[in-house]
This record gives C-alpha cells, structure tokens and sequence, in this order.
C-alpha cells in the first residue's frame, strides 16, 4: 500500500482528526482493519499505520532476542504508546492526549504521505522540519540514492 500527498488538517477540542476525503479514499480498503499509531523514533510526530503494515513492520522487532538487555529496552521504547485506532464511520480518528502531547499537536496538523504510512505532525513542525532540510536535500538524496550506493554486485 501506498499513500501519497500532504493534507492539513484540524484536531477537534475532543482530540479527533476526520480523514480528508483524498486521503480517505487511498485507504478505503484498509480503513475496516483499523490503524497503529505510535510515536516517532526519529521526528516529533506520531505514525498511523494501516494494520497489515504494522504487522509487517514489526515482523523484525519480533525477531529480536529479549534476554539481550539493549534488545528488551529497544522494544519497551517502540513500544511505548502504541495504540490501535480505528476511524469513526465518518472518518474521524480519536489521537490520545499523551501522544499528542509527545507531538506537540495543537488544532492545526498535516498529514504527510511517508509512502506505506502516514506521518501526523502540527503545522508548524512540519514546515518548520521540511524548511530545515530543504537546502541539505540534494546531498542527502545523493547520499542514500544515488547509484554508488545502491549496487547490487
């Protein structure tokens, strides 16, 4: 699966975020099995999953060895505010309190497409996070795509 693009969007005063209709109907196929939503190891923004992504995602977390002490704190810290959500026959998704207050979201949020789930960010973390790495970008795409470092032989 697949999504693509970039939605702002608006919290209720109860917590919820209804789906826009774009974004709603990429994943009409998944909205019945319900999402994930966890933390960010790496931005400060929450990650919604679509359910068979999660359980491909966390097919490796499975895998590792819990009498390895680094291991058993990596999982405790992943796992950490993990939630399963489900979207309301409107659309709208219920973000607890204390993964929002680990966001830092306020009324304004986006949506943003990270291609098989969808990163929730308030508005202006994002802009400020995208701002902040759009003049590094042509490096780093070269870095991770360019063609030296993606041989196969």
């Amino acid at each position: 699966m697949e999504v693509i693009g970039v939605h702002d969007c608006k919290v209720d005063t109860k917590g919820r975020l209804m789906l826009p209709s774009a974004l709603k109907s990429q994943l009409e196929q998944v909205l019945t099995e319900g999402f994930i939503l966890k933390r960010s190891i790496f931005q400060p923004c929450l990650e919604l999953y679509p359910r068979q992504e999660w359980n491909e995602s966390v097919k490796g977390v499975n895998k590792l060895n819990r009498f390895v002490k680094k291991n058993n704190d990596f999982i405790r810290i992943f796992m950490a505010g993990v939630r399963e959500v489900e979207a309301d026959n409107t659309g709208r998704i219920l973000i607890p309190k204390d993964l929002a207050a680990f966001a830092g979201i306020g009324k304004d949020i986006v949506l943003a497409s990270a291609i098989n789930i969808i990163e929730i960010w308030d508005k202006e973390k994002y802009e400020a996070s995208v701002s902040a790495h759009i003049e590094d970008f042509s490096k780093l795409a070269e870095e991770v795509m360019g063609v030296e470092h993606n041989k196969s032989d």
